[in-house]
């Protein structure tokens, strides 16, 4: 038997070292086409807009394989450096990253100065002058830094008549509070924005080293949220003088004697950008422990417009024309009328289902020429969004006038060659039924031809019902909607939530009632930004 070769364990090493180089390539590669994917999808939805209620679940999925296929590729690469370490044939495997955008100019820096050289490398002559520098920058973050702060009051006694005097209390955020804003900012946001309960947020603030009851974070919610109530009035009022508004309703789970019941969460949206109104934008949410009509007729009972909502039975009684103070006219939303043709005609998930070895769902061809027909009608509502209502309505009388007609015809003609239970005959009911709300967008320019204003304020809610599982109680739920009707117009503002609620609890007790929509997040100027224009 042959003695094995001294070479071996090298051989061994190059070919270990070559594989981790193709894997760290391949790895690379898959990383690189993935976020081209995504970068040629986000291109197409800024150009051409959303092509169906998917599009933004799709977009996630995206950078979620993007997100893991990077990772993927920077530990293979890694991998590989090491392994070509061991060789003296093998290049180590480089990636080519995407350019970097530089650290944002407001960021703080800190220099960490190296010392140059004393003596010169080539000649070691001690003849130096200083040429330049080089500077390399690492983005660095500093962990939650809890500190107490003392406020001191120096009693003075008067020497002539003997009295004590000191200077009066600040104000604290919450009354009687122990909690400053900036922490309060950080328990509201991270339990109803971040949906994190309180007992995670304890048991994160004792790994920290600073030991918090669960009852007392409690506490500090409650007083919070009470203290924010006038702004919250406000937003209310703000929401309900609008003349159109979105309506949407979520479930959210409520713990009852050992088990869970089924709440509501609704929501009330004010947003007239689309047609090119100047009122910012503002979400009013409601909390309810079933989905009686009863509800929405409380939460409208002064109200009279433009509804844009779903099919939802308990609107019903809003929309007769006795009603006081006014009827409430339906606008009916095409993107919920889309989506039960749109899943008889899904051809991708059909091809994906025989891929999978499954039996491929039947394609209509009825239900594909509904859904081209009114992805025209969303083509042409991408082009006119934002303009004035009588812009819109000029542009629909031209272009999805004749659309909608067509439509109409198509669906009375072909309905009563259906059967009665077929999906695309209920479909089709579903529009036929309500066809007076689905074509008001053509005589009014400010409906839209979706509701999904109502349904992105409730996608948190959504997203937060797996973190938090359920309201503790009733009280629990009007809360949270009160919470989120907050955030939610934070963000509608393009405000950062956070930062808003930590300056506006440090300012609200001591600030003019008078004066409280100065603190609304669309009229809100940050009190550092103030003293410096001052400055």
């Amino acid at each position: 038997m042959d003695s094995p070769s001294p070479d071996l364990p090298d051989d061994v090493a190059t070919l270990r070292a070559e594989l981790a180089c193709a894997r760290a390539k391949a790895a690379d590669d898959a990383a690189t086409i993935a976020r081209q994917k995504l970068e040629i999808a986000k291109l197409k939805r800024q150009i051409y807009g959303a092509r169906s209620e998917r599009t933004a679940r799709l977009m996630d999925q995206m950078e979620l394989e993007l997100e893991e296929l990077e990772a993927a590729a920077t530990e293979d690469e890694i991998a590989a450096e090491l392994a070509a370490a061991k060789t003296t044939t093998v290049a180590p495997y480089a990636r080519k990253r995407p350019s970097r955008q530089p650290f944002p100019a407001h960021l703080p820096r800190e220099r960490v100065v190296v010392p140059g050289p004393t003596a010169c490398d080539c000649c070691g002559g001690s003849r130096l002058r200083k040429l330049g520098e080089t500077v390399t920058e690492t983005l660095e973050v500093i962990p939650s830094q809890w500190k107490v702060i003392q406020h001191v009051r120096e009693k003075m006694t008067c020497r002539d008549c003997e009295t004590i005097c000191e200077p009066p209390a600040p104000f604290h955020a919450t009354p009687r509070g122990w909690a400053g804003p900036n922490l309060l900012a950080m328990l509201l946001f991270e339990k109803f924005g971040q949906h994190q309960p309180l007992n995670r947020q304890a048991e994160r603030y004792g790994r920290e080293g600073v030991p918090l009851a669960l009852s007392t974070l409690a506490d500090q919610v409650g007083a919070g949220c009470a203290v924010l109530e006038p702004l919250l009035r406000r937003i209310e009022t703000h929401v309900f003088v609008a003349e159109r508004l979105h309506g949407d309703d979520t479930t959210v789970p409520v713990l009852a004697k050992g088990k869970t019941v089924t709440g509501r969460c609704w929501v009330y949206v004010r947003d007239d950008r689309p047609f090119g109104g100047r009122a910012p934008p503002a979400a009013m949410f409601y909390y309810s422990r079933d989905r009686g009509g009863a509800h929405v007729e409380a939460h409208l009972a002064r109200w009279s417009g433009l509804l844009q909502a779903d099919a939802y039975a308990g609107y019903n009684r809003l929309y007769v024309a006795e009603r006081t103070p006014g009827p409430i006219l339906e606008a009916a939303c095409w993107a919920h009328a889309r989506r039960p043709f749109f899943a008889l005609a899904d051809i991708e998930a059909s091809a994906r289902r025989k891929a999978s070895g499954k039996s491929p769902a039947p394609i209509s061809p009825l239900a594909l020429d509904v859904v081209q027909r009114m992805d025209r009608l969303f083509e042409i509502e991408r082009g006119i969004n934002g303009s004035s209502a009588d812009e819109r309505r000029a542009v629909r009388q031209d272009l999805s006038r004749p659309l909608v007609d067509d439509l109409e015809v198509l669906l009375r003609a072909e309905r009563p060659r259906l059967s009665r239970g077929s999906d695309l005959a209920k479909a089709m009911d579903y529009m036929l039924k309500r066809w007076p709300a689905f074509t008001r967008l053509l005589e009014d320019g400010r409906v839209c031809l979706s509701n999904n204003a109502a349904e992105r304020a409730l996608r948190g809610i959504a997203l937060g019902r797996k973190s938090w599982l359920f309201a503790g109680s009733d009280r629990g739920g009007q809360r949270a909607a009160a919470m989120y009707s907050l955030i939610v117009t934070a963000k509608m503002n393009d405000i950062d939530p956070q930062a808003w609620l930590a300056d506006v609890l440090a300012r609200i007790a001591g600030h003019p009632t008078h004066r409280l929509d100065e603190l609304l997040p669309w009229n809100w100027q940050p009190k550092r930004a103030a003293v410096n224009r001052a400055a």
